[in-house]
């Protein structure tokens, strides 16, 4: 497309007028400058003041953009010649700065060249310099953050990620611009402001909303991390809300074709499409972003972008706790060993690897404590190697992705049970006998019963041989307490705990 360029001349006379106030009502008794606003020349280059201070003094480091190099950064009281350098660039640049002496602030305005936009698509900003301030219309696809107005923006072209929105004031930070504006996902919207790259993620940063036009299609409630399809496959379905008066197509990008396929869609205002994904073979979760889209009577496109996830195998704990810190999502299940803050979801579990996992702020807010999980419950969990001072930990959003309630009860009332694979146990007793010391069979008394289990694995997951001997690994005896979780079954008409899993024990002193 032809590029077209934009001269923000008000933008420019605001700033000018701004300096020029500035210098009129900062001339502080305990701080002194030259001039409170500073040019810096396009093609690059260096420009100085004169600062003078009671006493010591410093710039706010976090202020200064990487682009500018202010020299020197601190000083004693007295005079001192400051100089605030920037090599050349393609597009205007603008910041503001602080210097503090004796708890006063003194502004400062730096500006290199003339504020310029240009009008361009994302895949022309992706490829673009950086610094360089862009124009864009796309689809507002994925909100992040509404406080500071985080969201993704995509166009037929590719994505970029808007990191802050201006409100309607044209301030920056926890403003709500999100609620502001009234933005929501699948409205139409233009937006400016200036290119950075971070950790390899293309941005647009406090942008200024030139146009908003309201959604016509979107989508109705559809949780991606809520709705993973299993490993093994599955289906999902999508609801949508359509406000045109046309139907909906659905585009699933190529490189998730192979193994993501539409089984049914459904129209008019509350559309549906149900998507089946083949058995994962893979070593990793896998997601697509399929694109839903509707026309208004005009011919105008709307896009809902709905992903698609579907689980990838399961690690061990000891696996996951090996693995680097990073944004890759790992799928780990063990049995809750402690619940640090139950409003919060912050827990620890265990599996047969006997390690242990700090999970943190599982599920969404609230949704630990509503599911009413404790101590001794088996959960799965998804969620990113994430680590705290030092510490591993499984953090980024972790996902509540299934669960299983486990009840504590005598031998007495597990006996009274009816057989259920689907029903967890927990049953403390002292080991009476030892049946098998390889698979770890034996019998429980407590005093209300004597129970056969059968077999004592490590913990939640154990198979093959990793459920052996795990009798002479932990050290335990007849006359131990030992605790295990298991589900009820019967074989040859007498009762039995099945698959025991290892939760504690204590020596018999």
């Amino acid at each position: 497309m032809k590029l077209k360029y934009f001269i923000s001349f008000f933008a420019l006379v605001a700033l000018l007028s701004a300096c020029s106030d500035d210098d009129a009502v900062t001339m502080l008794d305990e701080i002194q400058v030259s001039s409170s606003y500073v040019a810096v020349d396009v093609d690059g280059g260096s420009n100085a003041i004169t600062l003078n201070a009671v006493s010591s003094w410093a710039f706010d480091a976090e202020e200064i953009p990487e682009w500018l190099t202010v020299s020197p950064m601190t000083g004693e009281a007295g005079e001192c010649k400051v100089t605030f350098s920037a090599p050349a660039t393609e597009d205007g640049r603008s910041a503001v700065l602080h210097v503090t002496c004796a708890s006063k602030s003194q502004t400062i305005n730096v500006i290199q060249g003339l504020p310029v936009v240009t009008e361009a698509t994302c895949a022309e900003v992706i490829a673009g310099p950086e610094s360089k301030t862009y124009r864009v219309t796309g689809t507002v696809t994925k909100i992040e953050n509404t406080i500071y107005g985080n969201w993704w923006l995509m166009d037929e072209t590719g994505s970029i990620y808007i990191y802050g929105t201006l409100d309607k004031n044209g301030s920056a930070g926890k403003n709500n611009s999100i609620d502001v504006w009234g933005i929501e996902e699948g409205d139409i919207i233009t937006v400016e402001g200036p290119k950075t790259v971070y950790n390899g993620k293309i941005e647009l940063v406090d942008v200024t909303v030139i146009k908003l036009q309201k959604w016509m299609i979107q989508l109705d409630g559809f949780d991606p991390d809520k709705s993973i399809i299993p490993m093994n496959g599955g289906d999902v379905t999508v609801n949508m809300l359509n406000k045109s008066n046309n139907g909906i197509t659905v585009e699933i990008p190529d490189e998730a074709k192979s193994w993501l396929s539409i089984l049914s869609v459904t129209g008019g205002k509350e559309p549906t499409v149900t998507f089946r994904a083949t058995a994962n073979n893979g070593d990793e979760e896998r997601s697509a972003d399929v694109s839903i889209k509707t026309t208004d009577d005009n011919g105008q496109e709307y896009t809902a972008l709905a992903t698609i996830k579907q689980a990838g195998p399961e690690c061990s704990l000891a696996e996951f706790l090996e693995a680097p810190v990073g944004d890759k999502r790992y799928r780990i299940s063990g049995v809750i060993t402690k619940v640090v803050n139950s409003e919060s979801g912050n827990i620890y579990i265990r599996d047969w690897s006997d390690k242990e996992v700090y999970a943190y702020q599982v599920g969404a807010k609230g949704e630990f404590k509503e599911a009413g999980l404790k101590v001794g419950d088996i959960v799965t969990l998804v969620g990113k190697r994430g680590e705290y001072n030092g510490n591993p930990q499984m953090s980024g959003g972790v996902v509540l992705d299934s669960y299983k309630h486990v009840t504590q009860v005598t031998i007495e009332q597990f006996l009274a049970q009816e057989d259920n694979p689907d029903v967890y146990y927990m049953v403390t007793g002292t080991v009476d006998a030892i049946d098998n010391p390889v698979w770890g069979n034996l019998y429980l008394v407590d005093g209300s019963g004597r129970l056969y289990v059968y077999g004592t694995y490590p913990g939640w997951g154990a198979t093959g041989d990793n459920r052996k001997n795990w009798l002479a690994t932990a050290g335990i005896e007849v006359g131990d307490e030992l605790t295990v979780i298991g589900i009820r079954s019967t074989y040859q008409g007498n009762p039995q705990l099945k698959n025991g899993i290892y939760f504690s024990h204590e020596k018999n002193d």
